[in-house]
């Protein structure tokens, strides 16, 4: 585990393991924009949590249209020791511009604070099936973290939960030259 604290007392915490058994009171979700979570982040999600994820993000794009990326929605968290799942809809590299990953991420941030949230879990977003290169999402991640962190009231912790070493080691890197200034550990 790599920390980084914010004047504020936001910690930013590099871990390696599984997003879907964290107990931060929100995790975010990788999501398309018609929350279909058919694999990934977003598979692994509705397995562990259970298929009322599934059913209510449905019921949420019904209500109001596919989410446009960079945008979030939020449903319950299911059987998640989580409160929220934050489907966050980032770029499909290729197709939208990298850039919109910062969108995703800062409305994550945001809506946990407004939601009166102490902590939230954030995956790799966009690494996986929409193809971002992890160097590129970290420093955008890092960056749009660095900008919030200091504007946040409620969310004190803030983790990047990494799925394999390959992520790991890209974002860990990334987020020591990015957030040097913060290192605690």
């Amino acid at each position: 585990m790599t920390e980084f604290r914010f004047p504020n007392g936001v910690v930013v915490e590099l871990i390696k393991g599984d997003i879907t058994t964290l107990g931060t009171d929100a995790v975010v979700n990788a999501a398309n924009s018609y929350l279909e979570h058919g694999g990934g982040v977003a598979g692994a999600i509705v397995r562990r949590g259970g298929w009322e994820i599934q059913e209510e993000s449905r019921e949420w794009v019904r209500r109001h249209g596919p989410v446009p990326v960079g945008g979030i929605a939020v449903t319950g968290a299911g059987r998640l020791r989580a409160k929220y799942v934050i489907h966050a809809v980032g770029p499909r590299c290729g197709v939208d511009p990298i850039e919109k990953l910062d969108d995703a991420v800062t409305n994550s941030l945001r809506k946990a604070d407004e939601l009166n949230l102490v902590s939230i879990a954030f995956p790799a977003i966009s690494t996986g099936i929409f193809g971002c290169p992890y160097e590129d999402a970290a420093v955008i991640m890092a960056k749009a973290i660095m900008r919030e962190a200091p504007k946040l009231s409620s969310v004190k912790r803030i983790v990047i939960c990494l799925y394999d070493d390959e992520a790991f080691n890209v974002f860990n890197r990334v987020f020591n030259r990015e957030l040097k200034d913060f290192r605690t550990s």
